[in-house]
């Protein structure tokens, strides 16, 4: 049977993850929501494949289960993105939901890293 820890984990990652690739495919084909929040935010619309791959490269990376130092280094680089989607947000004088969610996202990272590190310690 598995441990509470493991369902934990897998259920909050796997809901991450899915959410983090739906919105990297979006970046790398240039949805028009996804063009219309980059002009608001003032950056260039190229940026999007580049952000994109990155968050799929980072699913790819969190998902996996041989490597934990580049794990570590994809809930970073999540852990950015989202701090710089406050930040960008908060730049433009976005209020409510556009400033609230970049907090929710960050949130549910957070919860997916240190389930993760409690689910190593169970099973170390």
């Amino acid at each position: 049977m598995r441990s509470k820890s493991s369902i934990l984990y897998w259920s909050v990652t796997i809901i991450f993850c899915l959410f983090m690739l739906l919105d990297g495919i979006g970046g790398i084909t240039k949805q028009e929501a996804g063009q219309e929040v980059m002009r608001h935010l003032g950056y260039p619309i190229y940026s999007m494949v580049i952000f994109g791959v990155a968050k799929i490269l980072g699913v790819i990376a969190i998902l996996q289960t041989r490597y934990p130092n580049i794990k570590e280094w994809a809930y970073g680089g999540f852990i950015i993105n989202c701090v710089g989607a406050f930040a960008s947000r908060m730049a433009v004088g976005d209020r409510g939901f556009e400033l609230f969610f970049p907090l929710v996202i960050l949130a549910i990272t957070l919860a997916s890293y240190f389930t993760w590190k409690r689910y190593q310690l169970v099973t170390q």
